[in-house]
């Protein structure tokens, strides 16, 4: 007889809790379909003590130099690279990417870490001397208090542990997390390498809970900003409900993005990256490409080489180091990703590759999918022009670069947009008019390094200030502008008479 499944614990003030509550939510290994861990269903008491604890730790932490708060960060780091192996091996099996995606998802943990730990110079503000007569003024960026980060099942390392948690304490800030309750033992293995790293109690708080409880977090007065990725129905409720509660938000939503192919490209190599983009980590994430609108003198041939490719990888256990494309990540999702392929099919698009029925030997039990491929799907299918997250890849044919940048920018999901093209001129046009925000020229997957923003547009993002990168380090922190003016005693003994708004405008030589 198998061993029950393992309790997880919530994290709170620098230790690990056992809930209170009776209800707890099934963590799959996705590449056998076995229940390998329950994730509490935390009370809303327990979410708010994890927002009181992030409370009571903010002013010790935000008083803690820059310079100090990233020996911190140096020595994750460190752990991080030391586990990396564990960690990867961790994702994997929780989530079901293939052993290097799985890595990658780790990497970028570290990746963030290392641009947090320029800190000191990314908060330093400016200045100016003598800006009008005897004034001088000085703007500093401070942390503002408790964030909330919103973290979806796709990348459980990456979002939570990396495009949230660094910027967010690094600038002096405390964090609760609500972890994704189908993948969260990857952040609360990293969490405790942060206890290892020397983080005090309270800077980062872990929770998992339903929608209910979550719904504190953007409400709570305690709470100064969140941050959120997931889907755009969710990301608009809590960008509007946590707004309307006097909060910053960030929430990085849905994505259709498309791949303009036009007739002078390398045309293996493109086929190559296009399924790369397209099925890696099985479709799941905010920058696949499942979308590729193609010049129709090519379209016959690059469809022939999608195809060719697709049937190649290998489909298998998410830790095989072998396999190039493992399972999604449960049985609801797969039965999503299936309905909209039949969807595809009712509404007349080409099925040219079926992956429904995809059996691994051996894990006849796991969650797969092989990759699918529809070809002549037309304006106003929608399996075109929503959001599938799976190894699904659709093809629309196109006369010209007009007519194909017409249909990508039509879409309402920007979140990125790629051309694979040899004519500079075309790329040219392309970067500049395209609706993605983030482009890629010749480049599936143009997710950019943690030292810039995550920058969707449209329908992918809504707020002002991105993840990561400079926009990153602004939305946790504010700016406060100091002016001061100082008074020889001569000056001090006739009083203050420039001390009024008068004093501080700078008048032109011939009006003073």
């Amino acid at each position: 007889m198998s061993e029950s499944p393992k309790k997880l614990n919530y994290f709170v003030a620098g230790e690990w809790r056992k809930s209170t509550t009776s209800k707890y939510m099934n963590c799959f290994d996705p590449s056998t379909g076995e229940v390998i861990a329950l994730a509490p269903q935390c009370t809303v008491e327990e979410v708010e003590s994890a927002v009181q604890a992030a409370q009571d730790a903010f002013p010790a932490w935000a008083d803690t130099p820059p310079n100090n708060r990233v020996q911190i960060l140096f020595r994750m780091k460190a752990l991080l690279d030391r586990d990396l192996e564990e960690l990867t091996e961790l994702l994997a099996r929780e989530n079901g990417k293939s052993w290097n995606e799985a890595m990658g998802d780790v990497l970028k943990v570290t990746e963030v870490v290392e641009f947090a730990c320029g800190i000191p110079t990314l908060m330093m503000g400016k200045a100016l001397m003598n800006c009008t007569p005897g004034f001088d003024t000085t703007q500093y960026k401070q942390p503002l208090g408790v964030f909330a980060g919103i973290a979806p099942w796709n990348f459980p390392a990456m979002i939570p542990m990396g495009w949230m948690a660094p910027l967010c304490i690094a600038t002096g800030n405390t964090l609760v997390l609500k972890a994704a309750s189908f993948a969260p033992q990857s952040s609360m293995r990293i969490l405790e390498l942060w206890q290892e790293a020397g983080l005090p109690k309270g800077v980062i708080n872990l929770v998992t809970c339903s929608r209910n409880e979550a719904e504190i977090l953007l409400k709570h007065p305690l709470v100064k900003g969140v941050s959120f990725v997931g889907s755009t129905s969710v990301g608009r409720h809590i960008y509007a409900t946590a707004a309307a509660h006097g909060k910053r938000v960030q929430a990085l939503t849905e994505a259709k993005n498309h791949a303009l192919v036009m007739s002078d490209c390398a045309l293996e190599r493109t086929a190559r990256g296009i399924v790369n983009a397209a099925c890696g980590c099985a479709g799941e994430r905010c920058m696949a490409l499942p979308t590729v609108v193609v010049e129709e003198p090519i379209a016959d041939r690059l469809v022939a080489l999608l195809k060719k490719f697709m049937s190649e990888l290998k489909v298998g256990p998410a830790y095989d180091k072998t396999t190039k494309l493992g399972p999604v990540v449960n049985a609801g999702h797969r039965q999503f990703v299936m309905d909209w392929i039949q969807k595809g099919v009712d509404e007349g698009a080409q099925l040219v590759l079926d992956g429904r029925g995809v059996v691994v030997p051996g894990k006849e039990n796991g969650f797969y999918l092989g990759p699918t491929l529809f070809d002549h799907v037309k304006p106003g299918m929608s399996v075109g022009d929503q959001e599938i997250f799976g190894p699904v890849l659709c093809v629309k044919r196109v006369k010209t670069f007009e007519e194909g940048l017409a249909i990508m920018n039509g879409n309402e999901l920007a979140n990125g947009s790629v051309i694979y093209t040899q004519s500079g001129y075309y790329a040219r046009e392309f970067v500049k008019r395209t609706d993605g925000g983030m482009v890629g020229v010749n480049v599936g997957i143009p997710v950019p390094l943690g030292v810039f923003g995550f920058t969707g547009h449209k329908h992918s993002f809504f707020g002002d200030l991105h993840a990561m990168g400079t926009d990153g380090v602004r939305f946790f922190t504010e700016l406060k502008s100091v002016t001061t003016r100082w008074f020889s005693e001569a000056d001090a003994k006739q009083g203050d008479v420039a001390n009024s708004w008068d004093g501080m405008i700078s008048m032109p030589d011939d009006k003073k």
